[in-house]
């Protein structure tokens, strides 16, 4: 649980249906998962009757086979074949999943890349409308994810007339527009059953191709995307990924709210993961957290030489070759630098070199751990994110949370949840930069690192970074409130 209030579930309450490829805490490769399994426990603490559906991949079966129920099965045409689909569900924490079973589909992979993703998804999205009359759950909304899903509100309101989908509303969530489910035009109509019509520049194709996203753009009742910024910034072609068009006209009903954090799972006064706990009120600990993590790293620096720290994919779009420009030049400075994660083998290659070159006050870990990740948030004093561009971004919101003050480049959801530091007022629960540029990227850094050294400055920036409210339920609000007028 996330940490949301339960509520007496009322007999009209608004039924919602939340869909997506990967949930915590049965799957997850990024960050949509995390919405997917916060997102509905605040939900129903707020009253709906919120239920989730996604695919019962391969560990799922493995982990949670013995829970689930199987409620219905039968079959949906997909091109020349019948396919069969099999409902099971199980309750956890008080919210239903239902899961669409078959192993044809999705017990290997979740996914396989190519057409054969895509034919996945257009199973997996025809399954889930025929599944709501099987299961005797009609919502008053579906809230769609990603290019995955995209195509349920284009199917609803266009083959599903006189049946009892027919009045759902939709809601599509754009977590990263650069994915958007490309096919052939003969692919869709093959598969899904998409008229010749529909592929015009006003619905489906793009550059000659069939769009998934695109259609869930033309045809969602509400588009919503992870930050106010980045729902201006898709609307220009820079962000635009060539959608910008249609984005521009459905600018009326494109909104952008903020993810939040599980804010159970990262709590500095609760997390089993770290040396010593700590508060915005008691912050004694931190410094046990950071002798922890400098002894895990085996760096040779003094207690009070700035640690910045990174735990990120490694790849172009995190901003690592601004990084790769000035990281050698920053460790000639009384500074240490660690980085977690895996990527690109250019950036991997570079990161094991510098570990190699600095290993007195850099520390490089090629990989994913979780336990280390929370380490890494609770002891260093800075942490780096100089996205080219960030939909959303998680990792600084979970920095705050920490006290460990981000450093970003304003772009997306860096730009709307992190407040930079004016040493004048003394606001400020981070740093940051305008433009994607190297040189100012250190400037910044270099300025972050003066105002840390003085205890006072740098107490009042983490008690401000940690007092901040980056919950799930500020987000589940604005949600709500979409579904709700939606219903009207």
């Amino acid at each position: 649980m996330s940490g949301a209030k339960t509520t007496v579930q009322k007999k009209n309450a608004l039924k919602v249906l939340l869909v997506g490829a990967e949930c915590v805490p049965f799957v997850k490769t990024g960050g949509l998962a995390d919405v997917m399994g916060t997102l509905p426990a605040h939900l129903k603490a707020m009253g709906a009757d919120v239920r989730v559906m996604l695919p019962k991949h391969g560990i799922i079966k493995h982990e949670y086979g013995d829970q689930l129920k199987c409620l219905a099965t039968f079959y949906v045409q997909l091109g020349w074949r019948n396919q069969y689909v099999g409902v099971e569900t199980l309750q956890k924490d008080g919210i239903t999943y239902y899961f669409i079973d078959n192993e044809y589909y999705f017990y290997y992979s979740v996914y396989k890349g190519g057409e054969a993703e895509l034919e996945q998804y257009a199973y997996f999205s025809r399954a889930v409308i025929e599944a709501l009359p099987a299961i005797g759950f009609i919502p008053d909304v579906i809230h769609v994810n990603d290019w995955h899903t995209a195509m349920i509100p284009m199917l609803l309101k266009t083959q599903y007339g006189g049946r009892p989908q027919e009045h759902i509303k939709t809601v599509l969530t754009i977590h990263n527009l650069q994915y958007q489910g490309k096919c052939s035009f003969a692919f869709m109509n093959h598969f899904l059953g998409v008229p010749e019509r529909f592929f015009t520049y006003e619905y489906v194709e793009a550059y000659g191709d069939a769009n998934f996203l695109k259609a869930g753009i033309v045809f969602a009742d509400k588009i919503t995307t992870v930050s106010p910024t980045y729902a201006q910034e898709i609307r220009n072609s820079f962000f635009g990924c060539g959608l910008e068009g249609i984005l521009q006209k459905r600018g009326d009903d494109l909104v952008g709210i903020v993810n939040g954090i599980n804010t159970a799972e990262f709590d500095p006064e609760n997390d089993p993961y770290i040396k010593h706990p700590y508060s915005h009120t008691d912050l004694a600990g931190k410094k046990a957290c950071k002798q922890d993590l400098m002894d895990v790293f085996q760096l040779s620096v003094s207690p009070d030489t700035p640690i910045v720290s990174m735990v990120t994919r490694m790849t172009e779009q995190k901003g690592l070759d601004l990084v790769k420009r000035v990281l050698e030049e920053l460790l000639h400075e009384d500074m240490a630098f660690i980085i977690l994660g895996t990527g690109d083998m250019l950036y991997q290659d570079y990161f094991h070199y510098i570990a190699e070159k600095y290993p007195d006050n850099s520390g490089v870990y090629i990989a994913y751990g979780n336990e280390l990740a929370h380490k890494i948030y609770a002891g260093s004093d800075l942490f780096l994110m100089p996205s080219h561009f960030e939909p959303c971004g998680i990792s600084q919101m979970i920095a705050q949370r920490y006290g460990t003050l981000p450093v970003v480049r304003e772009t997306g959801g860096l730009k709307d949840t992190v407040t930079p530091y004016n040493k004048y007022t003394g606001e400020g629960d981070g740093f940051s930069f305008a433009n994607y540029n190297a040189h100012e990227m250190k400037s910044v850094l270099e300025l972050a690192m003066d105002a840390i050294r003085d205890p006072k400055t740098h107490r009042k920036l983490m008690v401000h970074a940690m007092q901040k409210d980056n919950s799930f339920e500020t987000s589940a609000k604005r949600y709500l409130e979409i579904y709700r007028k939606l219903k009207k």
